[in-house]
């Protein structure tokens, strides 16, 4: 196995495996961090989270589209410092409606079938990431980009 086929499928393992992030999005200069339960898709091209609308998050990303996510593997422990990995995605956020939200709402439930109830409240919103890059951090030091085009 290459070094990039091994960093491919530690990425993969790690997007479509965790079953959250720290979602990060801005209101003017002041960012915010909210940790979200996710569903990547297989291609790694797109990403789901659900919100209340009565929220920061939601309120934030009304203004700005932009956002990063934050998806690791840590123990907490010493090891960490060796095995842990990070993914650091960056892309557009967009509320879902009609069918496409129907379609999202199918691939992060088959991930959380447990936030069916959350999820069908008419104050719960369902975004979709579209990622454009995702930056892996190996050993705390090794750096690999993965860019996507639309």
């Amino acid at each position: 196995m290459t070094d990039m086929t091994g960093k491919k499928d530690i990425l993969h393992e790690l997007c479509t495996g965790q079953p959250l992030a720290v979602l990060a999005t801005a209101a003017g200069c002041d960012p915010y961090a909210s940790l979200v339960a996710v569903a990547m898709t297989a291609n790694l091209r797109q990403l789901y989270f659900a919100t209340p609308r009565a929220t920061r998050k939601w309120a934030n990303l009304a203004g700005n589209h932009q956002v990063s996510l934050l998806i690791d593997n840590r123990s907490n422990q010493i090891t960490d410092f060796s095995r842990a990995a990070a993914a650091t995605i960056l892309g557009t956020a967009e509320e879902l409606t009609g069918a496409e939200r129907e379609e999202g709402l199918e691939l992060y439930l088959a991930r959380h079938p447990h936030l069916a109830e959350f999820t069908a409240s008419p104050s719960c919103a369902l975004f979709r990431v579209q990622v454009s890059s995702i930056y892996l951090v190996t050993r705390f030091q090794n750096v690999m980009e993965f860019h996507f085009t639309p």
